[in-house]
């Protein structure tokens, strides 16, 4: 897999317009969170992923070559789509496009909150954001890229 280049502010809101499911059960965490790590294995991915619902975790898998340091990026970038309701790496672009930094002027814990790409809500039309789906252990484009990837094959899937 090449390596993805940074999407730009209207890219990622395009992919949240775009992202949105019909229903989130605890059978669609099952069924997201499988495809994720058929598609890390593929890629020999050393990715943890996590997929919660409502403050429930639903779904979470390490795969080899992933770390503890994994489940605090997961639990820190997951705060970060709890809090402002967008991707974790559109928080972070729009902080640069700001000409400063997430760490610099968010006001917020930097051992609580990681706007480093690789959580992405999990939005339900008519409903609004109802969780997040969480990759963390490869470079942050990458993590974002892979769970972007993956939520397109399964609201395509049906």
């Amino acid at each position: 897999m090449s390596t993805p280049s940074t999407p730009d502010i209207p890219a990622l809101e395009e992919q949240e317009r775009r992202l949105v499911l019909d229903g989130f059960d605890h059978d669609a965490a099952w069924r997201l969170g499988t495809l994720l790590v058929e598609l890390a294995r593929e890629r020999r991915a050393p990715v943890a992923i996590d997929i919660t619902r409502s403050g429930q975790q639903l779904f979470h898998a390490a795969l080899p070559g992933s770390t503890p340091d994994n489940d605090a990026w997961i639990a820190r970038k997951r705060r970060v789509v709890e809090r402002y309701q967008v991707s974790s790496l559109l928080v972070g672009t729009r902080f640069r496009a700001k000409g400063t930094t997430f760490e610099d002027s968010s006001r917020l814990d930097p051992d609580t909150y990681a706007a480093h790409g690789g959580a992405f809500p999990l939005t339900v039309r008519g409903t609004g954001v109802v969780g997040t789906v969480v990759v963390s252990g490869l470079p942050q484009v990458e993590d974002h890229a892979l769970v972007v990837e993956a939520l397109s094959r399964f609201i395509d899937a049906g």
